[in-house]
């Protein structure tokens, strides 16, 4: 039988050097994310981070800004509307909300397009036909008042205005109608429609829905991923 080897380190060195190791290896750690945290400053390195964005949406007609998307996941955590339809109509009614005016030929108003009838309630004694009305501008953005005539507008930000204007306001006060008008029992089809009365404009907000859904996980990552960043 041949004689065992002698291991060319005894155990008690290597706990030894593990020890001795584990403080070099937290410094070399620390180093290496400082150094990262600096390369990111340079324009060059921060550009290929932020382009993640640009890329996952290399093929839409018109890509979601990026920070719509935080608003959008506050409103579906609040109303339970997926926050690619929020996304999807925000895209087809002011386009992201680059046109150059935020009031429709018909009157609607708004980030989301809201007739005022229906972002101050219908039950306002001058609310008919199209939903204009003769609403006063201080009626149109106040909570007691909507609340009072059954209106969908919301003061999201908390600033005692609910204003269609907003951004924040103008989307949660999108899927707090939609919860309402079919999303939370699952129709979707049917909130579609109650929002615009047009077959195309619900087979367009499906298109886009659709269409966010399959990078919807991955454009969420990267949003948490930076608010973490600058928390």
């Amino acid at each position: 039988m041949s004689k065992s080897k002698k291991p060319l380190i005894s155990p008690g060195v290597k706990l030894v050097l593990i020890i001795l190791l584990i403080p070099a290896s937290i410094t070399i750690y620390a180093l290496v994310f400082l150094a990262w945290e600096e390369l990111r400053s340079i324009p060059f390195i921060n550009g290929l981070v932020h382009n993640e964005m640009d890329a996952i949406q290399g093929d839409f007609d018109l890509q979601i800004p990026e920070e719509y998307i935080p608003i959008y996941l506050s409103a579906e955590k609040e109303y339970g509307v997926p926050w690619t339809l929020l996304a999807a109509h925000h895209r087809i009614e002011t386009r992201f909300s680059t046109m150059k005016t935020l009031v429709s030929p018909v009157g609607a108003e708004g980030h989301m397009q809201f007739m005022p009838c229906t972002f101050v309630g219908w039950d306002h004694p001058t609310c008919s036909d199209l939903g204009t009305g003769e609403i006063t501008e201080a009626e149109k953005t106040d909570p007691k008042t909507i609340q009072k005539y059954g209106g969908y507008g919301v003061d999201a930000n908390q600033d005692g205005i609910a204003d269609p204007f907003n951004i924040e306001d103008a989307i949660f006060s999108a899927a707090n109608y939609l919860a309402q008008a079919g999303v939370a029992e699952g129709n979707f089809k049917k909130a579609i429609y109650n929002y615009n009365h047009s077959e195309q404009y619900v087979e367009d907000i499906l298109y886009y829905y659709h269409l966010y859904e399959e990078v919807s996980n991955e454009l969420e990552q990267l949003v948490l991923a930076k608010n973490k960043e600058i928390n």
